[in-house]
């Protein structure tokens, strides 16, 4: 499972035509700036929720609209890109798996699109697509957990959780236990693109988050979780999970926090 979760854009300019590519940029951007050829626009405003405790998905009808009306079928090969170092494209594919797309047909396109035009053509050309009829299928496992299963891990040594909010949010309050991982450390800024798999393992091994241990990941943003699941799948991670509602709804259902200010975060958002 998940062959080629994060794929370079040489990858994808030998495959272009095998595959569908999905930008989930602003629409502006996409007929404005420029987008891949052949590629769909499905803005990221266009699938996000702020609603929910297991998981930020913006319903099985919109998503199926969406997925129709962009020509896209359930045997597609999906690559997903953004200009945001892949963050939010990131959002796309996860929530494409949680409606159960095949996970070996997602992929995340290693960079953006600044890190594509400076190689590669891009276009203006509306693309066309002819409606599909796409069904969500949902699959016999995921990795949303709920309240009462990250409460049951904080004691579990087989369990590490992991805050991948940016540093001042985790020192204000956060799960017990948890170590911060900011999903930006990952990121190369001069290519745009996800750090060499050595320097991603050496960033893993320093927060003490390895393979043998069950990785349990929160967030206050859904797209940040996503990108860190995509990075942990990569690097050949099986046993992940992840919790979507925010530290708002953590902290209202009793759970405890530590930190310096143990205030919680705003309502989660994708």
């Amino acid at each position: 499972m998940y062959e080629n979760a994060v794929v370079a854009p040489s990858w994808l300019a030998d495959r272009l035509d095998e595959v569908r590519v999905v930008d989930v940029r602003d629409a502006w951007e996409f007929d404005g700036i420029g987008h891949l050829p052949g590629a769909v626009s499905i803005p990221f405003e266009a699938f996000r929720s702020s609603a929910g405790d297991e998981g930020m998905l913006p319903g099985a009808e919109t998503w199926e609209t969406l997925m129709s009306e962009a020509g896209i079928t359930n045997d597609d090969h999906l690559v997903a890109y953004d200009d945001t170092h892949g963050v939010f494209a990131a959002r796309f594919l996860v929530t494409a798996e949680l409606y159960g797309h095949d996970t070996d047909r997602l992929h995340l396109l290693d960079g953006d699109y600044s890190a594509w035009s400076r190689e590669y053509e891009t276009t203006t050309e509306t693309p066309k697509p002819e409606a599909t009829t796409y069904e969500v299928r949902r699959p016999d496992s995921s990795p949303l957990v709920d309240y009462e299963t990250v409460l049951g891990s904080l004691d579990d040594d087989g369990v590490v959780v992991v805050d991948t909010r940016e540093p001042w949010e985790y020192e204000e309050g956060h799960v017990p236990g948890a170590v911060q991982l900011d999903w930006r450390e990952f990121v190369d800024d001069e290519t745009r693109g996800l750090k060499s798999t050595g320097e991603l393992a050496s960033i893993l091994a320093d927060h003490g988050v390895s393979d043998d241990r069950r990785v349990l990941l929160y967030c206050n943003t859904a797209r940040r979780i996503s990108h860190t699941y995509l990075v942990l799948r990569r690097l050949g991670y099986e046993d992940i999970a992840f919790y979507e509602g925010s530290l708002t709804e953590w902290k209202a259902r009793g759970g405890p926090l530590e930190g310096e200010g143990e205030r919680g975060e705003p309502p989660t958002e994708n």
